[in-house]
């Protein structure tokens, strides 16, 4: 059928039942990404199979995984040059071809399958999926600003039922296997080495989707409920991002509900998504991603050289850090002073095992990579010793002393501390080469960011395996300067005590964190104080607040004192009951100030800059990338120095300068707003 042809990306092979085999194999990439010389080859296959067809067709991966999605740089390039409409059409094209050859088709899917990738396996007829852990299956466009385009919204409702289609789509979140396989989204599971052998008895015996399935497909999408289940859909997506700034859930929604013939689908589709590729959020959702890309990079081909990990204190961040090193393959050493410290921070790390493996055969493994060790005998056997105590300097340099000493000659020596300057704890290293920090974010198991925290006696070697260890643990590292606060804390502290001073002034908790998520911030600031911990805020304030010449009101220290430290008391700013903040009723009447906004969110910008300045971060893309995973920072506005890139510096100065004439010179511009960096374009 292909004597005499060539292809760069596909192989092709047959056997003698006459079942084709198309193997993806990206040339010059380690994983598959649909690009267009790809798609342009998959159009000359599927033209020749149209007048050929075989008995069935199999699409598989001779990557680690299936297809990653479409190629994000190529997209970013047909948004440059105004042809995003005519890639979507292309892509759909080859795509309802495939889908409409006079053969079964299969797709076989094993690893990561997302986006471009998923669409092609909708395009098919069946799909089977490898049973592993590996396998993840998503349609994850809506955190690039868009939505799938390559006919993804147009099929997908109508094989699985439009209510987990379109929470599959607007959550962007990855089902594994054995999801995808109950939500109707693959037809079949094997094990990873028999995943050929049941797409090929698919081939020969089809199976007919469960009658259930079809009547949900049938009957969720319906126009009259289309039309009912539209509002309801916006108006529980309305409750959690707001349609100008996140345009793409909703556009989702209102091409889905407009609905027609696959031919109107796949047209409004299209339309739908070029319109969105041409919006801010997409351009700087589109820079997110690359700058998480570039993080995932930092450690080139470094190797960690780490396969056991010893963690010193038990509390919520070293008990947490120790799981997810666990979790994530390494052996764990975990000591405090008592077993009664380290025994919750084993319960916490059996919850977040159950959570995340679920079955025995994955959980028991885990749980036996993590030990108590209160006499700190894993010490001695360790590749690399994370100190996570409480922040006292004296403290931790006691305990490196006592440590060092037993430190194999290659391990790494690594803090937690989230404000103390390396440069006074590393005085008490008699090999200050491999210390540094590792500064996690709270909660350890959903924040990405990991800070790599710079000395000037650091070995070059020791920071690229600190980088690689974090990719090998699935966090993003961000290096940063050893001054105190680091980025992420330094840049937070002005936000969260500009909030605790506006609310000692009168202005309601509930209204100065409203203000904070209408700019785009996860969380307010009062509210993240309460999650934070009063303590640390107070521990963390007094260490950074003279740097930043800032004062720490007052309540802030009290309510930690009198034991109100916020969510892990169940009482702070705000009361807490079952992890979630009761925010006291505000007076219907009360009117906030015009300025509030700016009050709270330009601290933070302005500290930003000075990070920049002061050498913090080695660039103003780490730095945004830095602020966006470690505290959250609007990411539909692409960081805090890509937004003063599209607001104007300048005009970003006079409101500081009117805020520091309001209310004093803590507003007043911080060195660095006439950098070159912040008025030149991403």
């Amino acid at each position: 059928m292909f004597e005499g042809l060539r292809f760069q990306h596909w192989q092709t092979s047959q056997d003698s039942d006459g079942i084709l085999v198309l193997t993806l194999d990206r040339a010059g990439s380690t994983v598959n990404a649909m690009s267009r010389a790809v798609l342009d080859e998959l159009a000359e296959i599927v033209e020749r199979l149209s007048f050929e067809p075989p008995r069935g067709i199999i699409l598989r991966s001779a990557k680690a995984g299936f297809v990653v999605g479409a190629d994000i740089k190529e997209f970013e390039g047909f948004e440059k040059s105004g042809t995003v409409q005519d890639a979507l059409e292309n892509g759909q094209r080859i795509y309802q071809r495939l889908a409409s050859l006079p053969c079964p088709s299969v797709a076989a899917i094993h690893g990561v399958c997302m986006g471009g990738g998923t669409e092609l396996a909708l395009a098919c007829r069946h799909r089977v999926a490898a049973r592993d852990p590996a396998t993840r299956i998503a349609l994850p466009e809506v955190r690039l600003g868009i939505f799938p385009g390559w006919g993804g919204s147009a099929r997908l409702p109508y094989l699985i039922g439009a209510p987990a289609a379109l929470e599959f789509m607007l959550t962007g979140r990855a089902a594994s296997a054995e999801n995808a396989r109950a939500i109707g989204l693959v037809d079949a599971l094997a094990a990873p080495e028999l995943l050929l052998d049941a797409a090929r008895e698919l081939i020969r015996h089809p199976r007919p989707r469960p009658l259930k399935q079809r009547l949900l497909a049938w009957a969720s999408n319906l126009w009259p409920v289309r039309q009912v289940l539209a509002p309801i859909l916006v108006r529980q997506t309305a409750a959690k991002v707001r349609k100008e700034q996140y345009p793409a859930p909703f556009a989702l929604i209102e091409t889905w509900r407009r609905g027609g013939s696959l031919r109107r689908r796949l047209h409004n589709e299209a339309r739908a998504v070029a319109k969105l590729a041409t919006t801010a959020t997409a351009r700087n959702l589109i820079r997110v991603f690359f700058l998480q890309e570039r993080l995932k990079g930092l450690a080139g081909g470094a190797a960690h050289d780490i396969a056991r990990v010893h963690v010193v204190g038990a509390g919520v961040m070293g008990g947490d850090i120790a799981a997810w090193c666990a979790l994530r393959g390494f052996e764990v050493t975990l000591q405090d002073r008592e077993m009664k410290y380290v025994q919750p921070a084993l319960d916490r790390a059996r919850s977040l095992f159950d959570k995340k493996l679920r079955t025995p055969d994955r959980i028991n493994p885990a749980l036996a990579r993590l030990k108590a060790d209160v006499e700190g005998h894993g010490v001695a056997a360790a590749d690399l010793l994370i100190e996570a105590i409480y922040e006292n300097a004296q403290a931790k340099e006691d305990l490196y002393r006592g440590a060092e000493a037993q430190l194999p000659a290659g391990a790494l020596l690594a803090t937690n501390t989230s404000s103390i300057p390396l440069a006074q704890l590393r005085e008490a290293v008699r090999v200050p080469g491999r210390f540094l920090g590792l500064h996690y974010f709270n909660p350890v198991a959903l924040m990405p960011l990991v800070e790599i925290v710079r000395h000037d006696r650091l070995d070059a070697l020791s920071e690229r395996r600190a980088l690689a260890f974090c990719k090998a643990i699935d966090k993003l590292p961000v290096p940063v300067a050893g001054t105190p606060g680091f980025l992420v804390n330094r840049t937070l502290m002005p936000y969260m005590l500009e909030a605790a001073r506006a609310l000692a002034e009168g202005v309601p908790a509930p209204v100065i964190d409203k203000a904070a998520k209408r700019f785009g911030m996860p969380m307010g600031p009062i509210e993240l104080a309460d999650t934070v911990g009063l303590d640390v805020a107070a521990s963390v304030g007094a260490e950074l607040g003279p740097f930043l010449g800032l004062e720490i009101p007052a309540a802030i220290a009290e309510l930690a004192k009198d034991g109100k430290r916020g969510k892990k008391d169940g009482e702070g700013f705000y009361k807490w009951q079952d992890g979630k903040a009761i925010k006291p009723a505000v007076d219907p009447h009360y009117v906030a100030p015009e300025d509030l906004e700016d009050r709270i969110v330009l601290p933070l910008i302005n500290e930003a800059v000075a990070c920049l300045h002061d050498g913090v971060v080695d660039d103003a893309e780490l730095l945004d990338a830095g602020l966006i995973f470690g505290t959250g920072f609007a990411p539909f506005r692409g960081g805090p120095i890509q937004y003063i890139r599209d607001t104007g510096a300048d005009a970003l100065v006079a409101r500081l300068e009117n805020l520091a004439r309001r209310y004093g010179e803590r507003f007043k511009p911080r060195p660095g707003w006439d950098a070159p960096a912040l008025r030149t374009p991403a």
